[in-house]
């Protein structure tokens, strides 16, 4: 019998976007050049994130800034959806070499993307580290679901990746069509971009909850007390 470790990870994506992103990818990875290996593809969505604090950094001073962002946001999604696509088109694909290099990308480049948001002054650094803190524990649930069932799941209640981008693409057009003004409640300064963020970091704190609870029950079904010591 094989051990959980030889039991090869399966992909889930459940997200709201997923079908559409699937023929999209499908249509443009034949196309591409053979120059475009798999991990140059991954270089250049990691070398979008680098473009994207950069221009985050210089939004305020120049909103139209946020343009570039979006610009680097998609070639982002370009290279980290289709590197896996192509490898696995090409007959090349390296499972554990790849899944590794993806997850750590993934990791840096939306350290990357969360920093150049604090940086943007449109959202205050605090929640935007603290929003980052919350998407990085719902990547841990994540993986740990995939070393206990061996499938790993691309998105939690209909948001993975690509709908994270497209999220971020909205409000950066909002952000520019209609800056944050400051606030106070409490004394604390806030704007609409903070609000954003607080719903934010709830929303994973509580998918976070009920991912956990789920989880563990379903374990707890399928691996009952043996029995009880006295």
């Amino acid at each position: 019998m094989p051990t959980d470790r030889e039991i090869p990870l399966t992909r889930s994506n459940r997200g709201w976007l997923s079908a559409p992103e699937q023929r999209l990818i499908a249509w443009i990875a034949p196309g591409l050049p053979r120059w475009m290996s798999p991990d140059f593809l991954t270089i250049l969505g990691f070398a979008a994130s680098v473009v994207a604090i950069v221009a985050y950094a210089l939004a305020p001073g120049n909103p139209a800034w946020l343009w570039v962002v979006n610009a680097a946001l998609i070639v982002n999604w370009f290279g980290d959806s289709l590197d896996g696509a192509v490898a696995r088109r090409r007959g090349i694909e390296r499972a554990r070499y790849g899944f590794f290099l993806d997850q750590s990308i993934d990791v840096l480049s939306q350290f990357l993307f969360a920093i150049g948001f604090g940086l943007s002054g449109f959202v205050s650094m605090e929640i935007a580290a603290i929003g980052l803190a919350t998407y990085f524990m719902m990547t841990v649930q994540s993986l740990l679901r995939a070393e206990i069932s061996r499938t790993f799941h691309l998105a939690s209640a209909g948001f993975g990746l690509t709908e994270v981008r497209c999220l971020f693409l909205a409000v950066n057009v909002a952000f520019y069509l209609k800056p944050p003004e400051p606030f106070y409640i409490a004394g604390v300064r806030l704007g609409y971009g903070d609000l954003l963020g607080m719903a934010w970091i709830v929303a994973n704190l509580g998918l976070y909850a009920v991912g956990m609870v789920r989880e563990l029950g379903q374990l707890a079904r399928d691996e009952p007390p043996a029995g009880k010591d006295f």
